[in-house]
């Protein structure tokens, strides 16, 4: 059910209350003016939570870059978060985890025609990207994780919240996983319950909906995540799930927030499922490295190890693996899938933005069929998106 990942740590609800001040303080900063939030000349779309840990925000990203890609051109701008390097960072197509972080340098690979940019000050990261010379300047840009980064306005803010998690059964950190308080969802115009079951009956959404309590303004959308293919973190062939022999034992590896509903969604493909969990962008040591080859020498045949697009692509510059480990290395791509037939919706809201604020003649005169190019089925100063006013 909903929330039952949620833990409360009760005796430290104390310090939530002082952070909790700390943040009040931040956020009437910004809302009086004193701090100010910068307005760009480009489509700007952020993606974000206001809580500490996964909630899918990369899988959503990278299903706007293919809403988006083949209608204008796209620019990811992110933090680069446990990236080596410092600055502005445009990833080229030898950028790793090392140079740009594991999110964009997944991104990257799996989107070369995209630019992707790392930069900690995204006022900064942006006006980079507008200054990259005629024929490269983006058409809109994705702001990844920047709900909080209130330095910047954008023109539509979507807020994603994990279903297992729901904000409104959550604290303030450090008691609970809270960024900031329950009342910064309302500057989302577009809330997305995501990690949904599938079989989520309609009574559920509609407890949620009301329990969300958003406003008029604001539109409440449901995802859940569907897997494509493995595929070799070190060459071969790619291989549908469905063709793990039942009786395999699987390592599942993993350096993210919130495993938990991975090795859900595994089970009913192979019930020998043995979890190695690091800690989110876990950055892997030699010991690491020894305790994963130990771990999957000592499961019985057949083996296989699972482990995720972002994990991967810290794993691939990781010497120390052995053949056998590299051999049988799968990395689990995630895709996320719209429910309650709200896709369509999804799209022609994303799309009408970005065109009605482009500067690109060709999007703004293109009548598309909103759907992106993946088979996902899925100018002036650009104004905040119009749900406020309606």
């Amino acid at each position: 059910m909903e929330g039952d990942f949620i833990k409360i740590n009760k005796w430290l609800l104390p310090l939530s209350w002082l952070y909790g001040a700390g943040v009040r303080v931040r956020n009437a900063l910004f809302d009086l003016g004193v701090l100010k939030s910068e307005s760009f000349s480009v489509p700007v779309i952020s993606v974000g939570n206001i809580t500490v840990g996964g909630t899918g925000k990369t899988p959503h990203v990278e299903y706007l870059i293919s809403l988006l890609r083949g209608k204008c051109r796209v620019a990811v701008l992110s933090r680069g978060y446990k990236r080596k390097s410092r600055g502005f960072v445009i990833a080229d197509n030898k950028a790793t985890a090392r140079t740009v972080g594991d999110e964009p340098c997944q991104m990257k690979r799996k989107f070369p025609d995209v630019t992707v940019a790392v930069d900690k000050d995204r006022r900064d990261g942006i006006r980079r990207l507008m200054a990259t010379g005629r024929g490269k300047c983006p058409d809109v840009v994705l702001l990844d994780d920047a709900f909080q980064h209130r330095y910047v306005k954008p023109g539509i803010n979507i807020l994603l919240v994990d279903y297992h998690r729901l904000i409104i059964y959550d604290k303030l950190l450090p008691a609970g996983r809270l960024r900031e308080q329950l009342s910064g969802k309302n500057r989302a115009d577009i809330v997305i319950v995501t990690k949904c079951p599938a079989d989520l009956k309609p009574m559920e959404f509609r407890v949620i909906t009301k329990a969300m309590n958003l406003f008029p303004y604001q539109q409440l959308f449901f995802t859940r995540l569907d897997y494509e293919p493995l595929r070799p973190v070190f060459g071969g062939k790619p291989r549908e799930l469905s063709t793990i022999p039942h009786d395999s034992h699987i390592l599942l590896l993993t350096g993210i927030a919130s495993p938990k509903q991975m090795m859900i969604d595994l089970a009913p493909h192979c019930p020998n499922i043995t979890p190695m969990t690091f800690g989110d962008h876990h950055d892997f040591s030699r010991d690491d490295i020894a305790r994963i080859n130990s771990e999957f020498e000592a499961l019985p045949e057949p083996r296989l190890i699972v482990t995720t697009e972002k994990d991967a692509a810290r794993l691939h510059g990781i010497d120390g693996l052995a053949d056998n480990t590299r051999r049988a290395m799968y990395a689990l791509p995630v895709r996320i899938r719209f429910m309650l037939d709200q896709e369509e919706k999804f799209n022609e809201n994303i799309i009408g933005y970005v065109r009605k604020n482009s500067r690109n003649s060709i999007l703004a005169k293109a009548k598309d069929d909103h759907k992106p190019d993946n088979g996902n089925n899925i100018g002036n100063r650009p104004r905040t998106i119009s749900f406020r006013n309606n």
